[in-house]
């Protein structure tokens, strides 16, 4: 029987996530996952592709959303009130222009002092209407495209038995900064298969194999890049028909719920991989 033996919502978008043992899955994701944004004076995204010290940041976000707290090792802590009701400008995230509610001068100073960039933080407005692409459309606030990231052990049990075969060790599951991870499939990368999902209660939908980046290289503890591993292993055996590698699945979200760890993964449509 497969269930959910990890769960992360990450509040801003390429930094640390944040563990749950139960958490409320929206329309766009899990509360508050991805509903906070780093950029540049310009409003352009930041992530770890290119600023890989987002990784040591730490947000905290309380329940009802009001308060989120940024921690980093060498800087002082930052408390901020959340601002819904200010201005919304315009941001680019991936060349798609969206809007944000900037934070304030204060959260811009702490954060352009941690990346040694200048950097301003933005949240999802209220009303937010993005729609993400995929075999079942949905939204997400400012995740790099659908709702839910979901990778199963046997999955990650098969690259790091690859991994050491070409004399590397394994890599935690921080590396690809999954949503949910799912044990009980014995058969590696069943979630390519697993169309339709019921898990606590909610419902997912299938919509995309989860295309891998440069993020995979970063070191989520140290924040620095650690060398060609995984994407070296993955050209070799996980290379997409649509361009680069693949390495779990994309969600949509069919009916919000609450999903907690330990509850089934219920597969109600099987399809064929994509790969």
């Amino acid at each position: 029987m497969a269930r959910v033996v990890e769960l992360s919502y990450y509040p801003v978008k390429g930094c640390a996530g944040t563990s749950a043992h139960e958490a409320l899955l929206t329309p766009a994701g899990l509360a508050h996952d991805r509903s906070f944004m780093v950029v540049s004076d310009e409003g352009v995204y930041r992530t770890q592709r290119r600023d890989p010290l987002l990784a040591v940041i730490r947000p905290l976000i309380t329940p009802d959303g009001e308060h989120l707290t940024l921690t980093a090792p060498g800087a002082d802590c930052l408390r901020l009130e959340v601002d819904i009701t200010g201005t919304r400008k315009p941001v680019d995230l991936f060349g798609t222009a969206y809007r944000g509610i900037d934070q304030g001068d204060e959260a811009a100073e702490w954060l352009s002092d941690v990346l040694g960039a200048r950097s301003r933080l933005v949240r999802v407005p209220p009303g937010h209407d993005r729609v993400t692409d995929g075999l079942t459309p949905g939204t997400s606030g400012y995740a790099d495209s659908c709702a839910l990231h979901v990778l199963s052990r046997s999955t990650l049990a098969l690259l790091d038995s690859k991994l050491t075969e070409r004399g590397a060790g394994p890599l935690p599951a921080d590396r690809f900064r999954p949503n949910l991870v799912v044990d009980g499939w014995d058969e590696p990368h069943t979630e390519d298969r697993a169309h339709r999902l019921r898990i606590g209660t909610a419902e997912l939908g299938y919509a995309k194999l989860a295309i891998r980046c440069a993020v995979t290289l970063v070191d989520q503890s140290a924040g620095t890049r650690a060398g060609p591993e995984p994407l070296r292993t993955f050209a070799g055996y996980r290379r997409a028909t649509q361009g680069g590698v693949a390495f779990g699945t994309k969600y949509a979200v069919l009916r919000p719920g609450t999903v907690a760890v330990g509850d089934e993964v219920d597969v109600t449509v099987w399809g064929e991989s994509e790969l």
